[in-house]
């Protein structure tokens, strides 16, 4: 070589080492390598910096690095990569999931880029719905939840008024309002509905989970841990997050009909007695299409998805048909309660899901909402004409006006036949949702996201087949009783950013919140409130649902302000410590600030013990707070009248009872997973769960008991009501427990296997009942304000112990599969037909200051007249659910079985040996809410399609 090419050499030599080093702009786009699906939220390193960034909503990056550097690309759930530059601008990467080792990814309970179900500080569940609802005969989301979470809870009412149809649900115990509902990671609006009967929600809203249509739900996660520092008000006892489907290109149709076969209790198997109202043998039908498909929305991965529901269901009809009372099982006739059981439901709503990234930057447009409208026919207590002729429409003479399409002729053993009717209670519930909202990072890789959630529901009453008898003959049959609504408006704006150098990588996320609610009620026609006899002799209003009066109208406003800071810390890649701290501001009832420490260190691969300490709050609802009514109430055989008095009324200021107050909590959680083996899960979690001034509805107080108030007692008699009864923050509670899963999925071939343990283990004390001091002046009114009924309720939120073992095997397109749940025994009192007389302060038995109150309630044993208490002991039950599916073919799958195969019950809910004092309990019949509920075996079949 000439010696004069040398310096041009060097030179070359020099400039392309010099280019190599120099930074230049590298982009592309990172998929799962099964799906082909686009990632966001995977950190890109470069390797030889302390620089890096994440790929957006369609999977795509861009970041400066060297010609010579190492690009490391990283993401929960996925197998690391590394990429060498070697000059390249585009480099595409598709990762390798680690889900089958590390489990599901969940979202809720962290604000970074998901976790691993295995790998959080805190419990979460993972349920799939298509997996949990197809192999069932379950048509709504709460039932199903019911079945597959361990420490989800909820009993179907009936004979509850509105309660009949909405499904209120609890987690670990606690009340209904006491758990936040998220889709998508934002909040979702509660129900107008506030429960005023039944075991469990007493006094109660909550939210309305069946009105999201089941075909758009992928999965829903479970966090059963207190979170009111990282999402506010209502996360008590946890978050339901419910996570919307994304799919594109695919149609999917389930349909299923499902029909309860109760041959021991289905009044249709006994009407010669003609006693009672019954339908078919098989009865409760029920039919369902779920429809669900997507379409792509541009180049970058945007999609919109639509989803629709429709479900019909009938009327079931259950009594105790032996009446020979020396059976063991044999009660007397039902007089009160002519026609039990669940009411009708025809249902049907839509939801959108959509997102669409902004032409080439890192911001995505984002959107989901729907709406769903569901009416429900249900009966109320039977009125009877030789007991209670005033609530019948009569003539001048008082001679009975008979209406041959809504009343009957019952026949009476000894007596002449009686007349009766049997009220409707229709419901027309609206409930309409919508959340939009823009999201993307910045330059300097913050992920943001801002957007605002409103909800609304509406609770439409109305009175069918029933009358106002103070109008007699010119009475109708038909009422618009009036209702509620509740609106719910949620504007969020968060920022968040991973920054790897910090140990093995640290999440901070901080955010504002404002939202805004309104509460309303509207008044019934005229007609189905007023009482229009001069005399006050006929009673007041339309028979079954009194509608709302003008004085019950309101029209109520909240907003709130909150700031939180959420961060997550790999201290190390074995230690995560995770905390959070909120501040909120109410218009109404002030300030309040929340904090959580969370924490998991890996001991072991696959072994975590994890551990959370949190306090929490719940602001007292704008139900709870104005709520207001008068119905009728039947209790220890009696017909009243009641008034639930709102907070701010004359009636509940002069009774001594505050207004209402936030509820506190500290929670504490301590517990492990542990994957031994890629197809073994196991986690066991026990919880504390302390929460102070608990808000519930108090005990009815009656205008018969002089030592009132002077002042409560004219407001009493003013309205011509009986009792009256107002929400407190009456109780102080404790929960602890324990939550066990144990998942074994195996599959090897053709074939597979599960087992699935769930438990739930659970015990409530309450430690204070918070009596007012007016009220604290006699045994008769502190046990008024809340009896030991009361107490009970509160303690049946759910039972001592619920475990569910799903064992299911299938070889090529065909499986087999069993449920077996245990529930364990719940204790529940009578209204009682007498009351304690040794206690002090009362009178004689007979006195009507205990008589059907609750307080200390007692029966008379049929033999003697022997005074016992009024215990309802509603023993431990198993119940078994058997079903097999075969698929067809990819696109075609059949799903066929029952549950409560066995058709099992609860016991019956009377005293032993008092027989005659029968029907004492929340809902007039055989049973109260709990437990399995009480229409016995139900068959099913469904058709899943998939195109």
């Amino acid at each position: 070589m000439s010696l004069k090419l040398l310096p041009c050499l060097a030179s070359i030599l020099l400039c392309a080492s010099y280019s190599f080093s120099q930074a230049q702009k590298i982009s592309g786009k990172v998929t799962d390598a099964s799906t082909g699906a686009a990632l966001e939220g995977v950190t890109v390193h470069v390797k030889s910096a302390a620089k890096g960034t994440q790929t957006n909503a369609a999977g795509t990056f861009t970041l400066d690095a060297a010609a010579s550097d190492i690009l490391e690309f990283s993401s929960i759930g996925y197998a690391p990569q590394q990429q060498n530059v070697n000059g390249r601008t585009q480099i595409n990467v598709q990762l390798v999931s680690l889900i089958a080792e590390l489990g599901p990814i969940v979202s809720v309970g962290t604000r970074g880029g998901g976790r691993a179900k295995t790998e959080t500080p805190v419990p979460v569940d993972v349920i799939s719905v298509n997996q949990a609802g197809l192999p069932s005969a379950k048509m709504e989301l709460t039932s199903l939840l019911n079945a597959a979470a361990p420490s989800f809870n909820y009993n179907k009412q009936s004979g509850s008024d509105g309660a009949d149809q909405i499904d209120l649900a609890t987690l670990r115990g606690l009340g209904p309002d006491q758990t936040l509902v998220l889709v998508n990671g934002k909040r979702r609006h509660q129900t107008a509905f506030v429960a005023v009967f039944g075991t469990r929600g007493r006094g109660n809203s909550g939210t309305d989970l069946n009105a999201i249509p089941e075909a758009s739900i992928d999965r829903v996660e479970i966090l059963r841990d207190g979170a009111s520092a990282q999402y506010g008000s209502d996360a008590i006892a946890g978050v339901i997050n419910i996570i919307l489907k994304k799919d594109i290109g695919h149609l999917n149709i389930t349909t299923g009909y499902a029909g309860y076969y109760d041959h021991k209790y289905n009044t249709y198997f006994n009407r010669d007695l003609k006693q009672y109202e019954y339908a078919n043998p098989i009865d409760g039908n029920t039919v369902t299409v779920g429809l669900n498909y997507g379409l792509p929305l541009g180049k970058r991965g945007g999609f919109i998805n639509f989803s629709g529901n429709f479900l019909k269901q009938g009327k079931t009809f259950r009594q105790v048909s032996d009446t020979n009372l020396t059976h063991t099982d044999g009660l007397p006739i039902n007089s009160g309660r002519r026609a039990h059981g669940d009411g009708s439901v025809t249902t049907g709503g839509g939801m959108i899901n959509l997102e669409v990234p902004v032409g080439s930057s890192a911001t995505t447009i984002y959107a989901f909402g729907g709406y769903n409208y569901k009416s429900s026919d249900a009966f109320a207590y039977t009125r009877a004409f030789s007991g209670h002729p005033e609530r019948f429409p009569t003539n001048a003479a008082g001679g009975l006006i008979f209406y041959p399409d809504i009343m009957e002729s019952i026949p009476t053993p000894g007596a002449a036949p009686d007349t009766i009717y049997n009220p409707h209670i229709q419901t027309h519930i609206q409930d309409v949702s919508l959340a939009a909202g823009v999201k993307g990072s910045t330059h300097n890789d913050w992920k943001w996201d801002f957007s605002n959630t409103l909800g609304r529901n509406d609770f439409h009453f109305y009175g069918d087949k029933t009358f106002n008898a103070s109008l007699g003959s010119t009475s109708p049959t038909h009422f618009n009783d009036g209702g509620y609504s509740f609106l719910q408006n949620t504007t969020n704006l968060t920022f968040s950013k991973d920054i790897p150098n910090i140990g093995a990588g640290f999440n901070l996320a901080l955010g504002a919140e404002y939202r805004y609610e309104n509460y309303k009620i509207y008044a019934g026609d005229e007609n189905s409130w007023k009482n229009y006899d001069p005399a006050f002799i006929k009673a007041t209003g339309a028979q079954g649902f009194p509608g709302y009066r003008p004085t019950d109208v309101v029209s109520a406003n909240r907003s709130n302000i909150a700031g939180f800071v959420d961060a997550e810390w790999d201290i190390t890649k074995k230690f995560l410590l995770g905390a959070a701290i909120r501040a909120e501001n109410y218009n109404d009832f002030g300030f309040t600030s929340n904090y959580k420490l969370a924490a998991r260190y890996k001991v072991a691969p696959h072994f975590n013990i994890r551990g959370s300490v949190s306090t929490g709050y719940r602001a007292p609802s704008l139900q709870q707070i104005n709520y207001s009514s008068q119905f009728t109430n039947v209790q220890g055989g009696r017909i009243t009248e009641v008034k639930i008095a709102p907070n701010s009324n004359i009636i509940t200021q002069s009774a001594g009872i505050p207004a209402l107050k936030q509820e506190k909590s500290l929670n504490a959680s301590l517990g492990f997973s542990w994957k031994p083996i890629s197809e073994l899960t196991i986690t066991l979690d026990g919880y504390l769960v302390k929460v102070k001034d608990r808000i519930v509805l108090s005990g009815q107080f009656n205008k018969s008991d002089a030592t009132l108030d002077p002042v409560f007692l004219k407001a009493l008699n003013d309205l011509r009501i009986d009792n009256a009864q107002f929400f407190a923050n009456a109780v102080n509670t404790t929960n602890t427990g324990l939550d066990l899963v144990i998942d074994y999925n195996k599959k090897w071939g053709d074939q597979h296997f599960r087992a699935l343990f769930t438990g739930n283990i659970q015990h409530m004390n309450i430690d204070k009942i918070n009596v007012p001091d007016k009220l604290n002046d006699s045994y008769l009114h502190r046990n008024e304000f809340f009896s030991e009924r009361e107490q009970h309720f509160v303690l049946a939120s759910a039972p001592p112990a619920k475990l569910g073992l799903n064992l299911e095997y299938g070889i090529k397109k065909f499986s087999i599969g069993t449920r077996l749940v245990y529930y364990g025994k719940i204790v529940l009192l009578g209204y009682g037909f007498a009351g304690d007389p040794a206690k002090e302060g009362t009178g004689l038995p007979g006195d009507p200051n205990l008589e059907g109150t609750g307080i200390s309630p007692l029966v008379a044993l049929d033999k003697d007249g022997t005074l016992v208490p009024e215990q309802f002991n509603y023993k431990g039950k198993v119940t078994t659910d058997l079903y097999a599916s075969f698929r067809f073919s990819s696109h075609v799958s059949w799903f066929l079985g029952a549950d409560n195969i066995f058709n099992v019950h609860p016991d019956l809910g009377y005293v032993p040996g008092a027989k005659l004092s029968a029907y004492d309990g929340e809902t007039g019949g055989p049973w109260d809410a709990v437990q399995m509920g009480f229409n016995g075996i139900r068959l099913f079949t469904k058709v899943a399609l998939n195109f």
